[in-house]
Order: C-alpha cells, then sequence, then structure tokens
C-alpha cells in the first residue's frame, strides 16, 4: 500500500491531506523521514509517527474507552460533550462509531470500532452477550429485590418479565448485575421495577472481557487480539 493510502486509512484526513502531510515531512517510519506520498509500505506490523506520535496501522479500530460521566455515546450531542472528545480525531475521521451506548452519566466500560461487522455483532439482540454493572443503589438491598431480579420484573412497555443472569450485592447500597440484553435505561429501570432506585452505574465487563484496572478514567487503549477473544469468550 503506498503511504498515502496508509494514512487516508487511518484517519489522516482526505487524500490531498495526507499527501500533504508526507509531503511536507510531517511523518516517519522507523525514524526515518518518508516523504514521498506514492512510496509502498509494507502494512504488516507497521508502525509510522506524524510529528512525533507513533501510530500502528490497523486495518480495522478496536478500542476501550474507561468513560466518565458527563459524556454522550454520540457524534451530535445534545446536552454534554461527546465520547469522541476523549478520542483522537482520527478516529472519528476513520468512521469508528460507539458499540452500543452507556448513558452519560453512566462510567466504565466502552467499546468503539469502526468494523460494522464487529458492531453489529455486540449490538444486536439475537447475541446475548453478558455485560456485569456496578450499580451504587439509593435504599438498602435485600434478598427480595435480588430475588425479583433474579426472577425477572416486568418493565414498562416489554411483553414479559426480564431477568438478570445473576444479581448480587456487594454491600449495603452496591449490586452487581449481569444481564443479556441492552435495551434503553434496562439496568436502571429493573432496579427500579425491584423497588430500589439506581443513583450511580457503571459497567465492569462484557463478554470475558474486563476494563482494566489501570487504565484511567477517561483513558483509551487498543484491543489485542487476546482482548477480542476474551470478549467473544464470555
Amino acid at each position: 500500500m503506498n503511504l498515502e493510502s496508509v494514512l487516508f486509512t487511518q484517519g489522516f484526513g482526505s487524500r490531498r491531506q495526507c499527501r500533504t502531510l508526507i509531503a511536507d515531512g510531517h511523518v516517519t517510519i522507523d525514524g526515518a523521514l518518508h516523504a514521498d506520498p506514492d512510496a509502498d509500505v509494507s502494512t504488516e506490523t507497521l508502525t509510522f509517527s506524524v510529528d512525533g506520535i507513533a501510530w500502528p496501522y490497523r486495518e480495522h479500530a478496536y478500542l476501550l474507552l474507561n468513560k466518565p460521566a458527563g459524556y454522550e455515546c454520540s457524534r451530535e450531542p445534545q446536552h454534554h460533550l461527546s465520547v469522541f472528545n476523549l478520542l483522537p480525531p482520527q478516529f472519528a475521521e476513520r468512521g469508528v462509531q460507539c458499540v452500543g451506548r452507556l448513558d452519560q452519566d453512566t462510567t466504565g466500560l466502552l467499546l468503539l470500532s469502526d468494523d460494522g461487522k464487529f458492531v453489529h455483532a455486540f449490538t444486536s439482540p439475537k447475541r446475548k452477550v453478558p455485560k456485569v454493572y456496578l450499580a451504587t443503589t439509593r435504599h438498602p438491598l435485600d434478598e427480595a429485590q435480588l430475588g425479583a431480579l433474579r426472577e425477572g420484573v416486568l418493565l414498562h412497555g416489554e411483553p414479559k418479565p426480564i431477568a438478570a443472569v445473576s444479581a448480587n450485592a456487594r454491600g449495603e447500597h452496591a449490586l452487581e448485575l449481569t444481564v443479556l440484553e441492552g435495551k434503553y435505561h434496562q439496568v436502571k429501570r429493573m432496579v427500579a421495577a425491584a423497588g430500589n432506585r439506581v443513583e450511580a452505574l457503571h459497567r465492569e465487563r462484557i463478554g470475558g472481557l474486563g476494563l482494566p484496572a489501570t487504565l484511567a478514567v477517561g483513558a483509551w487503549q487498543w484491543l489485542d487480539e487476546a482482548d477480542l477473544g476474551s470478549l467473544r469468550s464470555g
């Protein structure tokens, strides 16, 4: 692939903008300046740098973001900042989108990708992917509430009760809830139907992939093959 196409596929602007970046001496590979937009480069294990910032070539972007509160999972947010403000602009340029959504006040594990098949696979209602949340509740938890969540609660507009895969108390006001669906405000609605209220909500895990303890709030990282395998194995 020529160098212009590499930058173009990785979200560095239009083809003309990519040619200009290269020709003006902004791009290096292995520390060596590459100023020919038409130069052929191997994309296998390729890492290039633009203005000193290293970028690994990825045919598709698979990302994990530790989402903070106060951000909307939308390119056109209504009342808060977009989660895309937390990412380099190249990702939006190449069409990265959220894999499902978290409410603006919900924190934790958020996946993003520009791979349409991947996005569909993990948002399709037909694919039952377990998601683990930690909810802080307004009122103390009791066995009646936990039992109702495990057995199933009827949500407004739904034809039949929805049951959690598991519902366990981690503390008097700390609920660990695992669900398979991804319905609108599902966890909050389920907890309300069980007789309590969610004050704060944090997603810890999707499938077999957990939020890394070392990833700071608001930070992101690439997902590698091992991560993707964990995600699918869950």
